[in-house]
C-alpha cells in the first residue's frame, strides 16, 4: 500500500492531497471553529480563553476514568499561568458553567466539572456544527471515515510535538 508521502503528487502545490490544500483547508475550519467559539464566548459574558477550558472540561468529562481535569491539569493544558486559572475559573463559576469539587480521598484535589444546566446552555448553541458535522459525515462511508478519524488523531498527535518539550510528557 502506497502512503501520501510517496504519492505522485506528493510536492505538487495544485494537488488536492498536497500539503498547501491541506493547510488551506485545515486554516478554513479552524477560522470557522473560532469564530463559533468567540460567539458563543460573547453571547455568553466569557473571554474566549474561558470557552477553551470550558472545551477542556468537557473533553476531560468524556475522558477515561480518573482523567477528571484539575486546575494544574487545566493550566498545562492552556499554557496559563496559576493566577490566569484561577481568575478564568473564578469567572465560569460565577456564571454557572463550572462546578469544582473536593476528592473524597485527597481534600487537596480539586475537580472541575461542567454544570449539567451550562452544557444545555452550550448544546443549544452549537446543534448548528453537530448538524452540519454529521451532515459531512454522512457523505462517507464506514471505511472513508476511519480513514478520516485516523488522519485527525494523527495531526492532533502531531501537534502535540510542536508544544514546548517541558510541556509533554
Amino acid at each position: 500500500m502506497r502512503t501520501a508521502d510517496e504519492g505522485p503528487d506528493r510536492g505538487r502545490s495544485d494537488s488536492p492531497t498536497g500539503l498547501q490544500s491541506f493547510a488551506v483547508l485545515l486554516r478554513r475550519m479552524n477560522s470557522e471553529f473560532n469564530r463559533l467559539t468567540h460567539e458563543f464566548a460573547q453571547k455568553q459574558g466569557l473571554h474566549p480563553t474561558d470557552v477553551q477550558a470550558l472545551i477542556a472540561i468537557l473533553d476531560a468529562d468524556h475522558g477515561e476514568v480518573g482523567s477528571a481535569m484539575t486546575p494544574g491539569r487545566l493550566r498545562e493544558q492552556l499554557d496559563l499561568t496559576s493566577g490566569a486559572v484561577t481568575a478564568c475559573l473564578d469567572r465560569l463559576e460565577r456564571a454557572g458553567h463550572v462546578r469544582r469539587s473536593r476528592d473524597s480521598g485527597d481534600r487537596r484535589v480539586v475537580h472541575l466539572h461542567y454544570a449539567p444546566a451550562a452544557k444545555l446552555v452550550a448544546r443549544d448553541f452549537f446543534m448548528p456544527l453537530a448538524a452540519s458535522t454529521d451532515a459531512a459525515r454522512r457523505q462517507f462511508d464506514e471505511d472513508e471515515l476511519l480513514v478520516v478519524v485516523r488522519f485527525l488523531e494523527a495531526m492532533n498527535d502531531e501537534l502535540t510535538h510542536l508544544r514546548p518539550e517541558e510541556r509533554r510528557s
